[in-house]
């Protein structure tokens, strides 16, 4: 049942996720990361939740047609693959969890798959490392892979690759997964869906006068008291790392949504406008905070000295950078590697996340990106640097 007592604050609205439209709904923007709990997902660690994966699909189909690009974030590996395995409680030892997994992860890939089959629609199981993320090359891998998912309507379904990480190399729960795919793909908003109705000032299992929270800035300091419960014995989040990933989500302008994935027509219901679980704001909105993002990221690896008719594309009209505006390569770095783009007075104008290497700019540099193939005998990308991996400084 849905809590009817909230608490909310005063916020001003500065994301962009956020409907400004008087009549609408709270959020807006195209492209939402939905994140479902391994509680839901397998009815408490019983089995896989059919009914449910099949309820929520009926509802993302609905958001495809009303525009939206829905990305898919798909705990419940471990806990399906416990279930199968007749385990009662969450093992501790890593190979055991990793066995678990990957029973767990057959099941749940079909699951998904012949839910969106039903309505036509193609999926495509992506699994994910940490190191996947934090290399330059495997994080423009991974987000060109995605954004041609989305661009070809496939809808992703995304987990951690538990099968092969290990405790130094992992995310940690699949709200931080959640989080760091909404930074990869510049999404609008990030929707968590969970066992409770969202987040709220105590832990509501544990007192009944807990009081929902309607509406925070992500980065409010009072929040994390209210976040301290504890987590499920099926999932490896609790509140507190939902409220970590919505800061994380945030860095590059997401809003975030703590929600109950057992709502009725929960994911509708947030596309239409209702004000259901915790709304968590970043401080800015989405490009300001993405480019801020990317500025402070990553170390230089290089830079590239660009014409004058690059450096007004750049400044004037927030072009990408392409081959023919560069004169010069300095520095030896590779795709994904962060560079400065200098004037040829050596001014940095810009600095960017480059799709091809310092050797392979080197040779297409100040030809047209058509030549490009011709050149290198592959094309990843025509850009060299894209607008949308590029601030300006």
């Amino acid at each position: 049942m849905e809590k009817k007592v909230r608490v909310t604050s005063t916020v001003q609205q500065a994301s962009d996720c956020v409907q400004q439209a008087s009549g609408g709904g709270r959020l807006s923007g195209r492209r939402w990361v939905i994140k479902i709990g391994s509680a839901l997902l397998t009815n408490d660690g019983q089995a896989l939740n059919f009914e449910g994966i099949r309820s929520w699909v009926r509802q993302i189909v609905i958001l495809k047609k009303h525009g939206i690009e829905p990305v898919i974030i798909s705990s419940g590996a471990i806990a399906a693959g416990m279930a199968r395995l007749g385990w009662q409680e969450r093992p501790t030892v890593m190979h055991e969890l990793q066995v678990a997994a990957a029973v767990g992860q057959m099941g749940l890939s079909q699951a998904w798959q012949t839910a969106f089959a039903e309505y036509g629609i193609e999926t495509a199981q992506v699994l994910l490392t940490h190191a996947d993320l934090s290399s330059r090359q495997r994080y423009l891998n991974a987000r060109s892979a995605l954004t041609t998912m989305l661009d070809l309507r496939v809808i992703p379904v995304i987990n951690e690759n538990d099968c092969v990480v290990t405790d130094e190399i992992k995310f940690g729960d699949n709200d931080t997964l959640g989080a760091l795919v909404a930074n990869l793909l510049e999404a609008d908003t990030l929707i968590l869906l969970t066992d409770q109705d969202g987040l709220f000032t105590t832990d509501p299992r544990k007192n009944p006068y807990a009081v929902l929270v309607d509406e925070r800035k992500a980065s409010d300091p009072a929040l994390d008291e209210m976040a301290g419960g504890s987590k499920g014995i099926f999932g490896s989040g609790g509140m507190l790392t939902k409220l970590r990933a919505a800061r994380l989500a945030a860095r590059s302008g997401a809003c975030t949504v703590i929600v109950g994935g057992r709502i009725n027509q929960v994911l509708e219901r947030l596309h239409s406008g209702d004000a259901l679980g915790t709304l968590l704001l970043p401080d800015e909105g989405r490009t300001v905070a993405r480019k801020r993002w990317l500025a402070g990221h990553l170390l230089m690896r290089g830079q590239l000295q660009i014409d004058a008719g690059a450096v007004r594309a750049l400044q004037e009209t927030g072009s990408s950078l392409l081959p023919v505006g560069v004169r010069a390569v300095e520095g030896e770095f590779q795709r994904g590697e962060m560079v400065a783009c200098v004037d040829e007075e050596g001014r940095e104008i810009a600095r960017g996340l480059v799709n091809y290497s310092s050797s392979d700019i080197t040779k297409v540099r100040g030809l047209s990106s058509s030549r490009v193939h011709e050149i290198l005998g592959m094309s990843v990308e025509p850009e060299l640097v894209h607008r949308d991996n590029l601030v300006l400084v």
